[in-house]
């Protein structure tokens, strides 16, 4: 493979690697305008980013057998038609359920990028290359955060919020064309494959019956599900709390996923000294106590923006340290079943992110303790599933050095 090729064939995978965090991220500034649109609150709008999870939750287990029973490009053909339909839908609704339901769909179809992207690194690549590729990968799913929501900002402002929805649905045409031109197929299908639910189950269950996958994968979800809740949340902390400017908002959203990312890369350099186990438990402590000064603090009026922006540094900091090393003891067990114990875990951090974000919806928010207090509940029982379930585990798969921050990849 000539290097021009290479490059090209990441940047393809790249692109559809970006499509579903920038459908997460890029409408967050215009929570406000929205919900004023459609004639109802923040709090109830918030609720399209519980169905989108709910929905990527759903496709990373609907897509994996898709993708190998009818070889990768149909079932991605598929999921991107879905996702430029339902994102064309969103820009004209007039109605916050159907919106909230759209989102879910739209999730779904989007999903098929991500799932097959990641796969067809195995079929593309030389297996000594994988790891590399997926760090590229990486790279685009850590820019997302920092450059989609301040291009909403912008577009909201200058044009609308309807308008994101347009630009997503030319995102998904750009994915669908670019695939359909110059992706290779990948692996052919696998017409021996059943899709039958029974052996499905049947292999997720083996899986989820592992002590060791099942505590560090709830753990790891729920100490996930804080970023959802605070991706849910921050339009209605900053936007009315706060009362910062659209494209503002963008900025700080892109200023605070520094702290996640950097705590995920600085994770490679602690495991040269550190094992996963020390370092998450270490994450964990970490994150509960931010979130619980936080709280105390919202709670008596003592953090004001700027006061609150450190505090959620902090938060997410502990987040990006504790996240790859709980996917790496999670799938440390498994050679045979690594790709179905990989996208059950996934399905978990979304499904529990889905479930922690949509008490967001239940409150009437007028400080940021509703949102902090979930926080915390999350952080905490994350912190006693991995206490309580360690016991569990009679004999642990250590994860060889340096492979911890490699495992969510």
């Amino acid at each position: 493979m000539t290097r021009q090729r290479y490059i090209f064939l990441i940047l393809i995978l790249g692109s559809l690697t970006a499509l579903s965090p920038f459908s997460i991220d890029m409408y967050l500034p215009g929570f406000k305008a929205i919900a004023s649109d459609l004639g109802t609150t923040e709090n109830h709008i918030a609720l399209s980013l519980s169905s989108f999870f709910i929905g990527i939750s759903g496709g990373q287990l609907l897509y994996g057998p898709l993708l190998d029973r009818f070889g990768r490009k149909k079932p991605l053909y598929l999921g991107l038609l879905v996702y430029i339909l339902a994102s064309l839908f969103c820009a004209f609704v007039t109605d916050a359920d159907t919106f909230i339901w759209l989102r879910l769909v739209q999730a779904i179809g989007s999903c098929a990028a991500g799932v097959a992207s990641i796969t067809m690194v195995r079929d593309l690549f030389p297996v000594a290359e994988n790891a590399k590729v997926f760090a590229l990968l990486m790279l685009v799913l850590g820019a997302s955060p920092m450059v989609a929501p301040t291009l909403g900002g912008y577009i909201t402002v200058a044009f609308g919020w309807h308008t994101i929805f347009l630009v997503l649905a030319g995102l998904g045409l750009f994915n669908l064309l670019s695939s359909w031109l110059w992706l290779p197929k990948g692996a052919e299908p696998d017409t021996s494959l059943s899709l039958k639910p029974k052996p499905i189950i049947s292999n997720f269950w083996n899986v989820l019956r592992e002590p060791q996958f099942y505590t560090y994968a709830f753990t790891g979800a729920l100490a996930f599900a804080g970023l959802f809740v605070y991706v849910s949340g921050s339009p209605i902390l900053f936007l009315s709390i706060f009362k910062v400017r659209e494209e503002t908002y963008g900025w700080i959203f892109a200023g605070l996923s520094v702290g996640f990312i950097g705590a995920s890369n600085l994770n490679t350099l602690l495991l040269r000294r550190y094992t996963s186990e020390q370092l998450i438990y270490a994450a964990l402590t970490g994150q509960v106590l931010s979130a619980v000064i936080f709280l105390i603090g919202s709670y008596n009026g003592w953090f004001g923006l700027a006061g609150a922006l450190v505090m959620l540094f902090l938060f997410l900091s502990c987040l990006g340290l504790a996240n790859p090393n709980a996917a790496a003891l999670s799938l440390a067990p498994f050679t045979r079943n690594a790709g179905s114990a990989s996208s059950l875990m996934g399905a978990f951090q979304m499904a529990t992110g889905a479930v922690a974000s949509s008490f967001i919806g239940f409150f009437k928010q007028t400080s940021a303790v509703p949102m902090v207090a979930i926080m915390t509940i999350t952080a905490t029982l994350a912190l006693l599933v991995l206490h309580f379930g360690r016991k569990t585990i009679r004999h642990k798969v250590d994860v060889p050095a340096g492979q911890g921050a490699a495992a969510i990849h």
